[in-house]
């Protein structure tokens, strides 16, 4: 008996040195895979829609600056909020999450601005639209979620396209 408990215990201390970050899940390894790369894209999406936001914010002009800026500064801080939730999510899945600006860079969709000036009524219109394209990869990977009945995933997914949606309505509001 004292055999078996070392080479359990040996066994156990072999899987941590070799997938350190491997943490379990019921979900499967299929789920695990494809659902930490849907939620790593999202990340990657959410940290260059928040720097664009923020880009934005710090350089508003005009007659409705004072609005438009601490609209921009509001909805940023949405924006940052999703992000330790959306890491912390992969890892409990069993993934690792996004590790440099370098690795964000890879594998966002949503573009990057770096014009030297964007006038308030383009800078509103882009991130309407830049938000509705992120509510738009959320749905995708909720579906995602659905296929390998991961509820937790989904949940999060579910209040964070309402977000996106409400950043989306108000900046289409704020721009007409």
């Amino acid at each position: 008996m004292a055999k078996a408990n070392k080479a359990g215990k040996n066994d156990k201390a072999k899987t941590r040195r070799e997938a350190p970050l491997k943490t379990p899940t019921a979900l499967g390894e299929p789920a695990q895979r494809d659902i930490s790369a849907g939620l790593n894209a999202l990340l990657a999406d959410i940290f260059a829609l928040y720097l664009k936001t923020k880009n934005f914010h710090w350089h508003m002009s005009g007659p409705h600056f004072r609005d438009y800026h601490l609209l921009l500064d509001e909805q940023a801080d949405e924006l940052f909020a999703i992000t330790d939730p959306a890491a912390e999510r992969v890892r409990k899945l069993g993934g690792t999450t996004l590790r440099s600006i370098g690795h964000i860079a890879k594998q966002q969709r949503i573009a990057d601005n770096d014009a030297g000036f964007v006038t308030p009524a383009d800078m509103l219109a882009e991130l309407r639209e830049d938000n509705a394209r992120l509510a738009a990869y959320m749905r995708e990977t909720h579906a995602l979620c659905d296929e390998y009945n991961d509820v937790a995933t989904a949940s999060l997914l579910e209040n964070w396209i309402d977000e996106a949606e409400r950043r989306v309505w108000f900046l289409f509001e704020t721009g007409r």
